[in-house]
């Protein structure tokens, strides 16, 4: 079955960097659009970045400071996060969607205390 994996989150102070990766398993990931999502406590879940075969899209709100990358030979998908602020404390979410059909991996906290 399919299944995505996050990994790097954690607690980070404001202007430090963490590095979000994404394992995909069980699909054929280069067909894919790959995207980061996050979701702040009490908040709706917002789309962070965009990598697919018609180029790489982010949210105004981390443009400059992340960057969304793919490596289709080893099925992973990374953000690096760079400058954060505590503005940017969620669960990230990794998704892959193709079509009508989507996939989210379990999510992972990011924690940038104020």
């Amino acid at each position: 079955q399919v299944q995505l994996v996050e990994s790097g989150g954690g607690l980070v102070q404001p202007g430090g960097s963490l590095r979000l990766s994404c394992a995909a398993s069980g699909l054929t990931f280069s067909r894919y659009v790959m995207n980061w999502h996050r979701q702040a406590p009490g908040k709706e879940r917002e789309l962070v970045a965009v990598i697919g075969s018609a180029g790489i899209y982010y949210a105004d709100a981390v443009k400059g400071r992340f960057t969304i990358s793919r490596n289709n030979a080893n099925n992973t998908v990374v953000l690096q996060m760079n400058s954060l602020k505590p503005e940017d404390t969620a669960v990230y979410y990794c998704n892959a969607r193709l079509s009508t059909v989507s996939y989210w991996g379990q999510g992972t906290q990011v924690t940038v205390p104020s």
